[in-house]
């Protein structure tokens, strides 16, 4: 883009930070995509200096990707999605930072998801990856459900899909559950032949080598073993009823996003999988939109 483009109008950063990584992505006052960079995770509970870096390194990565020099940072209005901001210490800390750029907003990432799955509209959004949590804003009204974190809560989610069959594997390879076909696949997926093999591959893992195993909980429940099956439908039915309550606010659109959001809506209640529309943009769009508007609020004030 060069650096003309900086002399020209506004340009915003939408940032999305998670468990697992940050994208950063440039846009211009009409919207227009210039530059993109992706880093390390973004969430405070995992560190609050890891968050810091992984939101620099992925902005300078965009700015690179925009064709601007690093300085150029300083002229960006940044809008933040953050996982882990809910935490009212942690949102604290991140908006007193001696932030890099013009001026930074900050939010939590269900809110910028929202944003961007909607285009700026209300609506609701259930995001169902590693961890599961819902969100919906109508006017004035907003509800966030979940996002409690692995193992606490995330019911539905990767996560929980993968300890539930562990749990269960491990149950029926010391004689007290059922048989299940979870219990071989697990075994043949650590290359390992007993229940210690099983543990020493997930005690003390976090969330994301548990969703690992969400893939084979979903494929050994289409192939019919009973057992997943019960564990995918406990999963859908809370995804299911999360829904339910999102829509006592009439959201006038609902989206899923996520890597389990597709594989998991031929679970869903016909109720709430029929009302599932395509996400229109990502987080971090909505991230932009978010900093446009508290930007140009200020400006007005």
């Amino acid at each position: 883009m060069g650096e003309n483009q900086l002399s020209n109008s506004q340009l915003y950063i939408g940032i999305d930070g998670g468990g697992s990584k940050c994208r950063a992505t440039i846009y211009t006052q009409d919207h227009k995509q210039i530059g993109t960079g992706v880093s390390g995770r973004a969430n405070p509970l995992h560190g609050l200096e890891q968050t810091f870096q992984s939101i620099t390194e992925s902005t300078q990565l965009a700015l690179a990707d925009a064709g601007l020099p690093a300085e150029a940072c300083s002229q960006l209005v940044a809008g933040l999605g953050l996982a882990g901001v809910n935490v009212g210490h942690f949102y604290d800390q991140i908006s007193n930072w001696q932030h890099p750029f013009k001026s930074m907003y900050l939010t939590t990432d269900l809110h910028t998801a929202c944003i961007g799955a909607h285009n700026g509209a209300d609506g609701a959004v259930i995001i169902t990856g590693t961890g599961s949590c819902g969100y919906a804003h109508v006017g004035h009204q907003s509800i966030s459900l979940g996002g409690h974190g692995f193992a606490l809560g995330d019911k539905g989610s990767g996560a929980w899909l993968g300890l539930k069959a562990a749990e269960h594997a491990l149950l029926a390879l010391d004689g007290f559950a059922c048989e299940t076909a979870l219990t071989d696949k697990l075994l043949a997926y650590f290359e390992v032949d007993d229940a210690i093999g099983i543990v020493e591959n997930l005690a003390g893992k976090s969330s994301s080598v548990y969703a690992k195993l969400a893939r084979i909980v979903l494929a050994t429940a289409h192939e019919g073993d009973e057992v997943a099956i019960a564990i995918v439908k406990e999963g859908a039915a809370y995804i299911s009823e999360l829904a339910r309550r999102l829509f006592t606010i009439n959201p006038s659109r609902f989206s899923m996003i996520g890597g389990l959001a597709e594989p998991l809506l031929t679970w869903l209640d016909d109720d709430v999988a029929i009302k599932v529309s395509p996400s229109l943009s990502p987080p971090e769009f909505g991230a932009c939109l978010f900093a446009q508007q508290q930007y140009s609020a200020e400006s007005v004030a």
